[in-house]
């Protein structure tokens, strides 16, 4: 591999990537400039013995970020985040080899690895106390109260994901079924959408249990849930009610108190009121509209009623963008783990450490 880009470029600033199911998304952020528009790779990043493959990522990420660079005019990176999918259970060889790499080849000083629900939250809602739903095909939510991360569901479309596309799909493909056999809980409507959309009834466990991607199957049957849901019918609202519930209860599981938020706004300066809790929705999920939203937004605060609930100011690019940034200014107020966010410096930033831990909370 060849040496870092310094020397021709005066410029300084800061790098971000996004490390999905889709590949590679990745921005600059130059000192005192615009982000640059993202570069994408349109091939996912391979596992293998020791997790994600640092090797593969940096295949892909050292020339776009070289080039990039090259056109920003930038020759020194302060600090790099890479938020990547699967960080938690599979980020052995990231955590290991990625760091010393970035530093050969591109002369990155600091190092972010973040979970891709931690990117997620930091794009919705920065460093603030708060949590954020995010939700697709699968489904997670996350808070922290500064201190510590918390965590619910997204445990997969087996054993949870609750709430999300791939959820909502099979309780609409089973209504569908239900209808089929005459079994109660059956919804014509939807039955017709499931066949139009994957042929017979007979025919649909074929059509599904031998999809590597199934989750994203049944996560594409959602839409004419929330289209039957429109419609009036009154199993795929009640479908699209139940999920609302499940989205709720993960999101009140990791929500701090407004005790923990004024405290965390004393002890760590961050933005935000003292006592503010926000809440946050981010995701594809969210896209499809009233028949979903109104009743979770209805559940949300009856369960949180403290909570405010806001937008989502940006995606998990951007999270990456911000904790970059954060990260090379020295004010990262976001709690440091090894599965959740992982940062490393070089030797003269070492005195950046922390004692903060992640804590998982089911439903």
């Amino acid at each position: 591999m060849s040496r870092p880009v310094t020397g021709t470029a005066d410029g300084s600033g800061v790098l971000a990537v996004d490390s999905g199911g889709s590949g590679l998304r990745v921005v600059l952020v130059p000192d005192g400039g615009p982000v640059t528009e993202p570069l994408t790779s349109r091939e996912p990043v391979r596992t293998a013995a020791r997790g994600i493959d640092a090797g593969h990522l940096l295949e892909q990420l050292v020339p776009m970020a070289r080039r990039l660079m090259a056109g920003a005019g930038v020759g020194t990176l302060r600090a790099a985040a890479v938020g990547a999918a699967g960080l938690t259970t599979l980020g052995d060889s990231l955590r290991a080899d990625l760091y010393p790499a970035l530093a050969r080849e591109l002369g990155v000083r600091r190092l972010a690895l973040v979970a891709d629900a931690v990117a997620a939250y930091t794009g919705a809602l920065g460093q603030r106390v708060g949590a954020v739903v995010a939700a697709g095909t699968g489904m997670i939510a996350i808070g922290t109260d500064l201190r510590e991360w918390r965590r619910a569901d997204g445990w997969g479309h087996l054993l949870g994901d609750s709430g999300s596309g791939a959820w909502i799909g099979q309780a609409g493909l089973d209504a569908a079924l239900r209808a089929y056999d005459g079994r109660p809980g059956g919804s014509l409507p939807l039955l017709s959408y499931a066949e139009e959309a994957f042929g017979s009834a007979p025919a649909l466990p074929g059509q599904l249990y031998p999809r590597p991607d199934r989750p994203a199957v049944l996560a594409s049957f959602a839409p004419a849930v929330a289209a039957c849901a429109g419609e009036g019918d009154p199993v795929a609202v009640g479908v699209l009610a139940a999920a609302a519930r499940h989205i709720a209860d993960s999101a009140a599981a990791v929500c701090p108190t407004p005790a923990e938020a004024a405290s965390a706004s004393a002890s760590a300066g961050v933005d935000g009121a003292a006592g503010e809790v926000r809440l946050a929705l981010t995701g594809g999920l969210f896209r499809m509209g009233d028949s979903l939203l109104v009743p979770l937004r209805a559940a949300l605060t009856d369960r949180l009623p403290h909570a405010r609930q806001v937008p989502a100011a940006g995606d998990p690019l951007d999270g990456a963008a911000g904790i970059a940034s954060d990260l090379a200014a020295g004010r990262l107020a976001l709690p440091r783990d090894d599965s959740m966010l992982y940062v490393v410096t070089d030797t003269a930033d070492s005195s950046e450490g922390s004692d903060t831990r992640s804590r998982d909370r089911t439903p």
